[in-house]
């Protein structure tokens, strides 16, 4: 029986490598990667895009909360694989005006802060950090729109009574800079950030002990994307679910074996990997759904009490078709 054919888009991870090399190849499948290039994040929004609505691929890499909100209004048409192809913690993304009042996470409670998405992955694990600082997500007021660019975000027909957007012509970072804003959420470092000069600085600029003690007190290393496939590709063999997931967890594993054979990729990347291995173990990047169920319950629990999913969607309900594939 000839292999079933799979293409997926993704963004050019470097922990891909042993599948796009074929050192790792899943059980029954050839399996083909789109990957985008040179760490660009318009490529990699393309690569999400083309997931969803790119017929000539079976599918790929997606946001993890809007699996969530298809998934909570019964939305079926794609299925969720626990492959967490981005994984990110959150401290460091959190921006503050130099020379500001904010400080601390208690200078935090009831300011203005800008965000760049108010369903997104990230929006949601943003939340879990703020609560697990102590400060109230529900009682910030937020501003959604363009980190750095003054055009209108696409969701902001979506957004709740009380959030705002910013004016017209102005990005987030100039309302921070002006102090309209006290904070922004940002994945991808503002243009105008600089860690000594200024004038956005990172709330933590040692955000580095932060994150680890979320991490000891939470087991969450932040899962933000998955991979989806097609549901018409995943009826016609539904054993592609387990066989793919497989083959992403010896993908992890050979390349955390690459990573610790030839730690060259920075120059203190060996002492990085013994710190974080000590901490969170050999697997910190496992995929399954086992080792990550702790986290979906985060996640889902966060999203719904933001108001994102009108009930609380079980990690069972979120994963569905591949437990049902997976069953003895």
């Amino acid at each position: 029986m000839p292999d079933v054919t799979l293409t997926l888009t993704l963004a050019g991870y470097s922990r891909l490598m042993p599948l796009v090399t074929g050192e790792v190849k899943p059980e029954g499948i050839a399996l083909r990667l789109l990957l985008s290039g040179n760490g660009s994040w318009p490529a990699r929004a393309e690569m999400l895009r083309r997931t969803l609505h790119d017929p000539d691929v079976e599918g790929g890499e997606q946001s993890m909360a809007g699996h969530l909100i298809r998934v909570a209004h019964g939305d079926r048409s794609h299925v969720g694989l626990p492959i967490f192809p981005l994984r990110n913690f959150t401290a460091r993304d959190l921006y503050v005006r130099k020379g500001s009042g904010i400080r601390s996470a208690a200078d935090l409670k009831g300011v203005r802060i800008g965000m760049y998405g108010w369903a997104n992955s990230g929006s949601i694990w943003y939340r879990h950090f703020l609560s697990w600082l102590g400060v109230d997500p529900a009682r910030l007021r937020w501003c959604i729109g363009a980190i750095d660019s003054p055009r209108k975000e696409s969701i902001a027909a979506t957004l709740p009574a009380g959030v705002t957007e910013p004016p017209e012509g102005k990005s987030l970072s100039d309302l921070l800079i002006a102090g309209e804003l006290d904070a922004i959420y940002s994945p991808p470092r503002p243009e105008r950030y600089h860690p000594a000069e200024g004038p956005i600085v990172r709330l933590f600029p040692e955000f580095r002990p932060l994150e680890q003690r979320y991490f000891r007190e939470t087991g969450a290393f932040p899962p933000q994307h998955l991979i989806l496939l097609r549901r018409a590709v995943w009826e016609a063999d539904p054993w592609i679910a387990a066989n793919l997931t497989d083959a992403f967890v010896r993908c992890n594993r050979a390349a955390a074996a690459s990573y610790r054979g030839f730690p060259y990729a920075s120059p203190w990347m060996e002492e990085d990997l013994e710190e974080a291995v000590a901490l969170m173990g050999e697997d910190f990047y496992e995929d399954g759904l086992e080792r990550n169920r702790r986290q979906m319950e985060m996640f889902c629990e966060t999203g719904h009490k933001a108001g994102l999913t009108g009930r609380l969607v079980s990690t069972e309900e979120y994963f569905e078709e591949f437990l049902t594939s997976t069953k003895k």
